[in-house]
């Protein structure tokens, strides 16, 4: 990860010298509608269809930075958790704490970790960089799919059975899901730093 010093990710420049708790509320809740709303498009790809959600997360964190990315997150998360409908199965599945105990419960914790990395390195100038963010995206992406397969194969309530078996999970947890993340990756790195030029010019 960067080691240079801190700079403030997009969101946060933007409402340099008239931030508040208000508005940075508003971000939050918009971030979170952002989720909700990319959770539950499916686009049609090869071998499956993707939702846009990881593409959501890591271009919040980059452009909200590690702080307010993670909040975003939490937010989310906490909002599935109560029981409001926002997770991509929901429904017809119902949400709530027992969700995070399915197949895809390992994929949403992962998300905290997305946020964190991804965010960590806006806060450090890494979102100017297309291929810095990349890199940093790309590492944060390897972070969830652990947490999502180990979760998967070990632990996820499947039907009647606890986990699925470390082929199994890697089969249908992992490999149909990673092409896809890669192009979602390429997107994020490339719209942030693309913002960041808009800014600048203006």
């Amino acid at each position: 990860m960067p080691t240079n010093t801190y700079r403030a990710a997009l969101a946060p420049s933007l409402l340099s010298g008239r931030s508040s708790a208000v508005q940075e509320l508003i971000l939050v809740l918009a971030g979170t509608a952002v989720l909700y709303i990319s959770g539950k498009i499916s686009v049609p790809f090869y071998p499956v269809p993707m939702t846009l959600q990881t593409l959501a997360v890591m271009a919040i964190a980059a452009a909200y930075g590690m702080r307010l990315g993670t909040l975003t997150v939490l937010a989310y998360l906490a909002e599935g958790a109560v029981g409001i409908p926002v997770f991509t199965a929901t429904p017809p599945a119902i949400a709530g704490l027992t969700y995070f105990l399915g197949p895809t419960g390992g994929f949403l914790a992962g998300f905290i970790p997305l946020a964190v990395i991804v965010g960590y390195a806006a806060d450090r100038g890494w979102d100017r960089s297309p291929v810095r963010l990349f890199g940093a995206m790309l590492v944060a992406d390897v972070v969830l799919f652990a947490l999502g397969f180990l979760w998967l194969a070990l632990f996820a309530h499947v039907g009647q059975h606890t986990g699925l078996g470390f082929a199994s999970a890697f089969k249908n947890g992992v490999v149909p899901f990673v092409l896809g993340d890669l192009l979602k990756i390429a997107l994020a790195s490339a719209l942030v730093p693309a913002v960041w030029g808009l800014v600048g010019k203006r």
